[in-house]
This record gives structure tokens, sequence and C-alpha cells, in this order.
């Protein structure tokens, strides 16, 4: 697939099959990320692949968290939550590393981890993949955090739920840029 192709017909794709992807598959995704610009080619992102129980074992973790903050709740709300990382056979949860150098700024590290989240979603759609990049409250949970190694003050870029596509979505129209774009000489 071309370049400007991909880009542009690129889109969330939150309905997979759950047929595996085949490992060489993902680490081709995973080189895209790793190829990712960063600053003082620091290489902040760390990349945890759940496929499998895995994807059990950190959805456990989510209820648990789910049941510390929420201790009330309907044992089903519990039991939802765990099925999360069920939706997509590979979920690829990007990490993103405290700097260590003072040169290195933590914006700089999270935005590099974010821009490997994107070379993945494209070269997961350039592979006839579907991929959606999700965020929210459990890439800011302390429990999720502890779950990949993480200190409570380290960030979560994001969780890239992977698998073949179960739906057809039609082509996105989306907006020009011309409402974004100031030109200046």
């Amino acid at each position: 697939m071309e370049l400007f192709e991909a880009i542009n017909t690129r889109h969330s794709v939150g309905k997979v099959k759950a047929d595996a992807v085949p490992r060489e598959l993902i680490e081709k995704l995973l080189d895209a990320g790793n190829n990712a610009p960063n600053h003082y080619k620091v290489r902040p992102w760390r990349f945890f692949v759940l496929t499998g129980d895995a994807r059990n074992k950190l959805g456990d973790v989510m209820a648990a968290s789910q049941h510390d903050r929420m201790p009330d709740a309907p044992k089903e709300a519990f039991d939802k939550t765990r099925t999360l990382p069920l939706r997509a056979p590979v979920i690829i949860a990007v990490g993103v590393d405290m700097p260590v150098e003072t040169k290195v700024l933590e914006i700089e590290n999270f935005s590099a981890a974010s821009a490997a989240c994107q070379n993945i979603l494209l070269a997961a759609h350039a592979s006839g993949l579907g991929a959606i990049w999700r965020t929210g409250d459990w890439a800011r949970d302390s429990k999720v955090k502890e779950f990949f190694g993480f200190s409570d003050d380290q960030h979560i870029a994001g969780f890239i739920y992977i698998g073949y596509p179960d739906v057809i979505v039609d082509p996105l129209v989306r907006p020009s840029v011309e409402d974004r774009t100031a030109w200046m000489e």
C-alpha cells in the first residue's frame, strides 16, 4: 500500500476476529513503531505484546482495580471489565520511559511513543489488519501500570488492539485541513 493511501484510508477498527495474528507480522508492526522519530535517539517506548492468557491477566488486574475504586458495584461490572482485553487477539501496550538525561524532556518521550503508536497503526492497516488505539482511565491506572512494571509517574501512551477486521468500514469523509492551518510568510 502506498504511503498516502495508508494515511488517508486508515481508520479505527474496533471489531476484529478472534483469529491469531502471526508473530512475524506482529514483529513487523513493532519494527514500524521502533522506527518512529525520537529526540536524542533514546527510543523511549516500551512495547508489551499481549496475546493468549496475558490478556486475561490484564483483565484481572483491571477488574481488581475497578473493585478497589468501586467496591459496591455489581459483580457484572467487574466481569465486563475483565473481558475488555479480550476484544482482540493482540494488544500492544505502549509504555513511555521517563527521561534519564536532563536534556530529554518528558513531553518529548511521550510524543515519540505516540509517533510509535501511529507507525504501528499505519503498518497494521497496510498489512490488512484492523486496529484501534485506546487510552482512557486504564492508561492512567496505577495497578495497570504496575502490571507492566511501571511506576505511577510513568505513562502508558495507549493500548493498540489488533486483529483481522470483522467489519467492513465505509471510507471516512474527513474535514479539510483549511480551518486548522495558518500560512505565515
